[in-house]
């Protein structure tokens, strides 16, 4: 691994992050339902988003969220996603770009205006997400520059891209060349719906071409049909070679060769969004795995950063994870 160029190449929906303080009052009036995660089209997405005042706008997706957290703790990431020469596809490359991540794909200029996900917050910290996945979601094998992902140590691909043929072509391409050439491929399985309308294709992109799985415990259940977390836990150990399951406040799991490493929680204040904490686990996870860390302390890195990035508005640390990890 150390003779590789890159650290990790993320493959994921360039996504904006919108984020909007409201109160339940707010949510009752639009029909959203607390907590869910809601698909929307083109006009509702210009609906809200123009009634609507950003608290904060930053370039998202989980994989782009995990990347930008590699960058803080110093490992080097780059992204490759679609975004549109529109006003949103600008604030995704110039923020993306300003977290230090390599960001080469071409703005589109005709089709589906670039994906935005409005996260409503109230005040007890609880997310409800409307997303417009826009031309995200056509990304395809001409998109991704092959001769930079066999110079990667790793390959993150985010589940929520997994939905149309064309992505999961490129998905499947990217992961046999990548193994071919000596790089890890992680899988981050997203969200509990995505699974439900792609099990058995999951199953086997998770059997045939992963190294390493995230996912959190209610996606791990739904990924085999399991009647509890322990039984999920018993059918996912022969699956892949490493697989790491969060649990929120309970902290996590990782399996790895018939073994098991139990991860507490970190709490490092009150919480105030949960946007990207999952993915902030990833970050820290993969910056000790690329250093040639243990897994437990992979674990704890990805606990730290996990339980920091709740404590503030968005999924983009304001304060230096390397130094948060150094000091706990």
């Amino acid at each position: 691994m150390d003779e590789k160029v890159f650290d990790l190449i993320a493959i994921g929906n360039a996504i904006v992050d919108v984020l909007i303080n409201v109160d339940e009052s707010f949510l009752i009036k639009n029909s959203l339902q607390k907590g869910s995660m809601t698909l929307i089209d083109e006009n509702k997405a210009k609906e809200l988003y123009l009634g609507s005042t950003a608290a904060l706008e930053t370039s998202g997706g989980s994989a782009a969220n995990t990347a930008a957290g590699l960058l803080n703790l110093g490992s080097s990431a780059n992204f490759i996603g679609r975004v549109k020469e529109d006003k949103l596809g600008k604030v995704f490359r110039d923020d993306i770009c300003q977290t230090g991540a390599g960001f080469n794909t071409s703005l589109l200029k005709e089709g589906p205006s670039t994906g935005r996900c409005l996260i409503y917050v109230t005040p007890d910290a609880e997310r409800t997400m409307c997303t417009y996945l826009g031309c995200s979601i056509l990304l395809n094998e001409k998109d991704i520059d092959f001769s930079i992902l066999t110079k990667a140590k790793l390959l993150y691909l985010e589940g929520y891209l997994w939905d149309l043929d064309e992505a999961k072509n490129a998905f499947k391409t990217a992961a046999i060349e990548c193994r071919k050439n000596g790089v890890k491929v992680a899988l981050s399985l997203s969200d509990i719906f995505c699974i439900e309308r792609n099990r058995e294709s999951f199953q086997a992109l998770l059997e045939e071409h992963v190294d390493i799985l995230f996912a959190n415990e209610n996606e791990i259940i739904a990924l085999y049909q399991s009647s509890s977390f322990d039984s999920a836990v018993t059918n996912i150990k022969e699956k892949c070679e490493l697989a790491v399951l969060t649990r929120g406040s309970k902290g996590s799991l990782i399996l790895s060769n018939g073994r098991e490493y139990s991860i507490k929680s970190y709490n490092f204040g009150k919480t105030i969004d949960t946007t990207g904490a999952g993915d902030l686990y990833a970050s820290g996870f993969l910056h000790g795995y690329i250093n040639n860390k243990d897994l437990l302390t992979c674990g704890k890195f990805g606990s730290i950063c996990a339980g920091h990035i709740v404590t503030q508005l968005g999924s983009r640390s304001k304060a230096s994870l390397k130094k948060l990890i150094n000091e706990n």
